[in-house]
């Protein structure tokens, strides 16, 4: 396993299992198989649902003594009805206590937009909030305060751009250390790739695939998928790897 080392020099398994679109139940034997074919990195996020179900596998198998708790990088998300930053903590705590754990390795903002506390899906206009209204820079040092307490060992970010990512690193006491973002052959974001490896910040590629069984509403009609790319295929043929295998190296 290749490890993305902190400046503290904590290490995160640069390969993690992503938990979304699969429901509590569902995800339990997923992990569990999960860990046990080598995963020690768990990518999970408050909005996807299931984080009760991960936490559920996890103390399993910690109960069991086939894993233990050092042994794991447990990443999560806060979402967007959760900015405000009396609302921070405890919607950490929540994730906390879903996935049993007193701490987590690695703590992203979702998305750098802001949903008002009482909204609820399918989200209107009217139900968003601007960063003029509530910036970045509140809830950011919301999470800074939770790593003072040791909730959090690290913090960062989800599908933020250059901009906000500078406008962030600005502004705050505690930089970003990691940006989670669409990335792969048909999404390759050289200029955010290049400005993260200059600042310090580390990338995480999610949706590496393609993720070929995402909802309609993130699909363009007849849109290509990373995996079935010719390149790709060829450069599999090549070194005798799978396409998958590619697109994660």
């Amino acid at each position: 396993m290749q490890f993305f080392t902190f400046t503290n020099n904590d290490k995160m398994p640069m390969l993690g299992l992503g938990t979304w679109k699969t429901t509590s139940d569902d995800i339990k034997p997923v992990i569990r198989q999960a860990i046990t074919t080598g995963y020690r990195h768990i990518d999970c996020a408050a909005v996807y649902g299931n984080e009760s179900g991960i936490g559920e596998a996890i103390a399993e198998l910690m109960s069991s003594g086939e894993i233990n708790r050092k042994q794991l990088w447990l990443t999560s998300k806060l979402w967007s009805n959760s900015h405000y930053p009396d609302d921070v903590a405890p919607a950490l705590q929540k994730s906390l206590d879903k996935l049993q754990t007193d701490y987590l390795d690695l703590y992203l903002i979702h998305w750098p937009l802001v949903i008002k506390p009482a909204a609820s899906p399918p989200y209107a206009d009217d139900d968003f909030l601007s960063l003029e209204e509530l910036p970045i820079i509140e809830t950011w040092q919301a999470l800074e305060a939770c790593v003072d307490q040791g909730l959090i060992k690290h913090i960062g970010v989800s599908n933020f751009s250059v901009p906000k990512l500078k406008a962030l690193h600005a502004q705050s006491r505690i930089k970003p250390e990691m940006n989670q973002v669409e990335l792969h052959p048909l999404l390759q974001q050289p200029e955010l790739l290049d400005y993260c490896q200059h600042a310090g910040v580390h990338v995480t590629a999610y949706a590496p695939l393609g993720s070929g069984d995402r909802p309609d509403f993130f699909r363009e009609d007849n849109s290509p998928s990373p995996i079935a790319l010719p390149a790709i295929t060829k450069i599999a043929r090549q070194h005798d790897a799978t396409p998958a295998q590619i697109l994660l190296a």
